[in-house]
């Protein structure tokens, strides 16, 4: 569950205070947000941070409308595509651990998988492990984002770009690189 700082107000106080001690709100005056993505990649070894950066392209020229949405969270490190700022209006993300990249759709429990793609049993996510950005350019792939877009209650925006927005940065986080 992704959890952006406009939310934060309508949690439970207790929650409230684990979200603002455990995770540190980006400050746009410390670095750009592209410097800052790229020190959140360059924690990850060659592979995976070649896989990032060269999967992030291709979604980037497939969604140029589309917020990225960053956290560098204690699990994963995310970048969601959003039609919004919000993270519930997210599409679709990368989602990458020290064990590999993923794409992630945010509601993808409610996608037609004819073939059987999807991975995961949650009640809202699913994903699919990308071995390489190439995994983005399959047609059956290409099918389930292009239904994902349609699905979305808010729609891309017609034109214009999308923003970088650095989301959170978890103060503790599990290793990028395999040990």
């Amino acid at each position: 569950m992704f959890i952006d700082s406009s939310d934060v107000g309508e949690l439970a106080p207790e929650a409230q205070f684990i979200m603002k001690t455990k995770t540190k709100m980006a400050s746009p005056a410390s670095a750009s947000s592209e410097e800052q993505l790229s020190a959140f990649i360059s924690k990850f070894d060659a592979k995976n941070a070649v896989l990032i950066r060269s999967a992030r392209k291709a979604l980037r020229k497939r969604l140029p409308t589309a917020n990225e949405l960053v956290y560098d969270n204690y699990n994963f490190f995310v970048i969601g595509y959003c039609a919004s700022e919000r993270s519930s209006d997210c599409i679709v993300s990368l989602a990458a651990a020290a064990s590999g990249v993923g794409l992630s759709f945010y509601y993808g429990s409610s996608l037609p998988d004819p073939h059987k793609l999807l991975l995961g049993s949650g009640s809202q996510n699913r994903f699919i492990r990308l071995e390489s950005a190439a995994t983005l350019a399959d047609p059956r792939v290409e099918e389930l984002i292009a239904v994902a877009i349609a699905q979305s209650e808010k729609p891309l925006p017609a034109s214009g770009k999308g923003k970088l927005v650095i989301r959170s940065i978890s103060k503790k986080q599990k290793p990028r690189r395999k040990t």
